[in-house]
């Protein structure tokens, strides 16, 4: 067994700080996945059938998430995965509906199954409203306020006592 000095070990420290600091710079960089919402059990899922109550719904999948009573009354179970890679915008890769549809007596008339191919993009407007007034520059905004102090102090000149602030003495 080779013997291990002061001399050798020094020589071997900054492969180490190189290998240390490699290895958390990768471990940084792995993607981190998020599971949102309803958690799927497909046996679950799949043994909800057209006729059974609301109540035998509830039974088997838990509370939905969201409901809906616009053009007949619908529960809806939804769950989103996300991926997370370093400092970068999570990206939405895995998306599951589960729409239970009920008729006018409250039983299942139809289990609808909706994935992300099934999704539609909305893009939001990002108009802005623009305030009134002048839009000044970073360098206009600093100079103004210098400007503004030195017109509070002018306008402070005399307090209504007769004393005089910025004098020694205040008269």
């Amino acid at each position: 067994m080779p013997k291990v000095t002061l001399a050798s070990f020094r020589a071997s420290l900054p492969a180490l700080a190189a290998l240390l600091l490699g290895s958390l710079v990768l471990a940084g960089c792995s993607a981190q996945i998020d599971r949102h919402g309803h958690v799927f059990v497909d046996v679950d899922v799949y043994s909800v059938q057209p006729g059974m109550t609301k109540e035998q719904v509830t039974n088997v999948l838990g509370s939905p998430d969201t409901k809906s009573t616009i053009g007949g009354d619908a529960y809806y179970y939804i769950s989103t995965t996300q991926k997370t890679v370093a400092f970068l915008k999570p990206r939405e890769i895995d998306r599951q509906v589960v729409a239970v549809y009920y008729d006018g007596n409250e039983t299942v008339r139809e289990v609808g199954h909706y994935g992300l191919k099934d999704g539609i993009v909305v893009n939001y407007m990002k108009d802005e409203t623009p305030a009134r007034g002048k839009d000044l520059s970073m360098l206009e905004q600093i100079f103004g306020n210098i400007a503004n102090r030195g017109q509070l102090r002018a306008n402070q000149g005399t307090s209504p006592g007769g004393m005089d602030p910025t004098r020694p003495g205040g008269r």
